[in-house]
């Protein structure tokens, strides 16, 4: 692989999406839908959202796992996934968030003294050296870690091959040039975890934004340990209906969509197939839904219109997203665009600082001990309970993919792969 490979990549810029969190927001992703496939998202989504919703919520002690899913765009134009601001401004937004962000949550830690962390799913096809190297600095600094996102099968489906190169060169860049991502012991190939642009994970938005019915097999083969895209956005066409879970995909990786069936986690059995589905709360918000005429769905999207509030976090917890037989750890993942100008407020703003008060502020009244991790981390800990660990999950934060930023640099000769990206 040559060192100017990533030139040769097929950019494709993600379209218009929408992180519907709000009735507005709703009636906008409705619009762009037809009655039919709303219908069919309604079948697939509201039964079991609805029932989640109207169990009883937690009522004894538990640990918060709670993970952010930065979809982490700095070329973002609000409103027009077409165009990408120009490179200067993509450097002040980066820069303003790493000088910024740590000011705004240092004062507030997790019952372990961890801050709230973002991990940023930044997208493969727009690799910018100097960019990532700012971001990776500040994840190394201890405030998030970096991982894979991509957009791509636009305007046309994308092919297999092109997929796995630009996935695998861009982990190599990451690891190798940049020392972000994660091995396991005995291993040297990086492995990642994974969101992917659009929501169409696998082929399943019916062709639109992939086209590659094998991606979860390339995930696979690419050292995917987690992919992180479920929930879609509301009345998006990739949503399964398997929502609320942590699980194994129980498809053949080479078929479009094999996420959309399950087995879930359990303690006592470790997944064999990666990479593992960890998905994000969907439920049925009662509340704002009696005085609506549509079904109001929270899907853990933080948005200026739908910023987070602790009526959000009884939500996430009502999820009861876990291990089987583990229903005092529970799993909150949720995602936001944090170089979307428009989205400020929620991200870093009054809004935000406001709920990470009340978050950390009320734990103990609330029988909540907290825990800020990154998506590596949340994976690590699902994978130590279904080893049938206890006690503290901050305990297992590097189960078993350990980041590679830890690690000792190498004094050997470096391998080809290394010269290339180097």
């Amino acid at each position: 692989m040559k060192a100017d490979s990533y030139r040769r990549i097929r950019f494709q810029r993600p379209c218009k999406t929408f992180p519907i969190g709000s009735l507005q927001r709703v009636e906008a992703s409705k619009s762009d839908m037809g009655f039919e496939k709303q219908i069919a998202y309604a079948r697939k989504v509201v039964p079991s959202a609805t029932w989640r919703a109207l169990k009883l919520p937690p009522r004894d002690p538990v640990h918060l796992i709670i993970a952010l899913a930065d979809h982490f765009e700095p070329a973002i134009v609000p409103d027009d996934g077409q165009k990408r601001v120009p490179r200067p401004e993509q450097e002040r937004r980066v820069e303003w968030w790493a000088r910024e962000y740590p000011k705004v949550v240092d004062g507030w830690r997790d019952h372990d003294g961890r801050p709230l962390v973002h991990t940023y799913f930044y997208p493969a096809e727009q690799y910018d050296q100097g960019l990532i190297e700012m971001l990776a600095d500040h994840c190394h600094a201890g405030w998030g870690e970096v991982e894979v996102h991509l957009h791509h099968g636009i305007p046309h489906p994308d092919t297999a091959e092109n997929t796995r190169r630009v996935l695998t060169e861009f982990r190599d860049r990451l690891a190798l040039r940049h020392r972000c991502l994660a091995v396991e012991s005995g291993s040297s190939t990086p492995s990642y975890a994974f969101v992917h642009g659009n929501f169409a994970l696998a082929d399943s938005a019916g062709g639109r934004f992939c086209g590659v019915d094998s991606e979860m097999q390339i995930l696979a083969e690419t050292g995917c340990y987690a992919d992180l895209t479920m929930p879609s956005g509301v009345y998006h066409p990739a949503q399964t209906k398997k929502i609320n879970s942590v699980y194994e995909c129980a498809l053949p990786f080479d078929q479009a969509m094999p996420h959309r069936e399950g087995h879930d986690l359990a303690a006592g059995d470790m997944p064999r197939k990666f990479p593992l589905i960890i998905q994000g709360p969907l439920v049925t918000d009662l509340r704002r839904t009696l005085s609506s005429a549509w079904p109001i769905f929270e899907n853990g999207a933080i948005t200026l219109a739908n910023p987070p509030t602790l009526h959000r976090l009884s939500l996430w917890k009502q999820a009861q997203v876990r291990v089987l037989g583990r229903p005092d750890w529970l799993f909150i993942k949720l995602h936001c665009h944090g170089m979307d100008p428009t989205q400020k407020d929620a991200v870093i703003g009054d809004s935000f600082l406001k709920f990470l008060a009340a978050l950390v502020g009320g734990a103990a009244d609330r029988k909540e001990t907290l825990h800020f991790v990154a998506a590596r981390e949340m994976a690590n800990i699902l994978l130590a309970a279904c080893a049938g660990c206890d006690g503290n999950p901050s305990d297992y934060r590097d189960y078993r993919f350990k980041r590679i930023a830890d690690l000792p640099l190498s004094t050997e000769k470096p391998s080809p792969v290394q010269e290339a990206v180097s």
